[in-house]
């Protein structure tokens, strides 16, 4: 083993290809998603009908629970919220986005109304957020010229034919 190799630090990188402001977009529509969710969420428990009121828990929970995974700090009185962050700072972008609009239709499901739509509408957009990082980087136009310049032959190669005769 070389010296230099071992002396030179290998770089961070993440895999999941976000930037650093696409990731702090993220992780600010978590807070207002968690915001809007907890404030519709205590406005439905506040009548009588009991799936009014376990959407509203629910929404709650939502809340907490983005705020966990998002901005752990602001949840210093819990133990293990350090923990549970790292956990979820682990998974990949297709698996938070699945996560969190899986939790903002449950309430939807639970109590339609329109709290409960315009509550959960930004946590649902967090999610969709993470989904489309899931997707990738978009394609630079030289690589899609280079294809698109590439796909005439490889339609001949398939069809046999270079003359247009069929």
């Amino acid at each position: 083993m070389n010296t230099d190799e071992a002396a030179a630090p290998k770089p961070v990188t993440d895999d999941d290809g976000m930037t650093w402001w696409y990731r702090w977009l993220c992780k600010i529509a978590g807070v207002l998603g968690g915001v809007s969710c907890a404030i519709s969420g205590v406005w439905m428990c506040v009548t009588v009908n009991p799936l009014n009121i376990a959407a509203g828990v629910w929404m709650v929970l939502n809340a907490f629970v983005l705020f966990l995974c998002e901005v752990p700090f602001c949840c210093q009185f819990i133990e293990f919220a350090n923990a549970v962050a790292a956990k979820a700072d682990k998974f990949k972008p297709w698996q938070k986005a699945f996560f969190y609009c899986g939790m903002a239709l449950f309430p939807i499901f639970l109590s339609f109304s329109i709290t409960t739509l315009f509550g959960n509408a930004i946590a649902f957009a967090t999610g969709v957020l993470y989904g489309l990082a899931s997707l990738g980087k978009k394609g630079d136009a030289v690589s899609y010229a280079r294809l698109n310049h590439q796909k005439p032959g490889n339609e001949e190669k398939l069809t046999g034919t270079t003359d247009g005769s069929i």
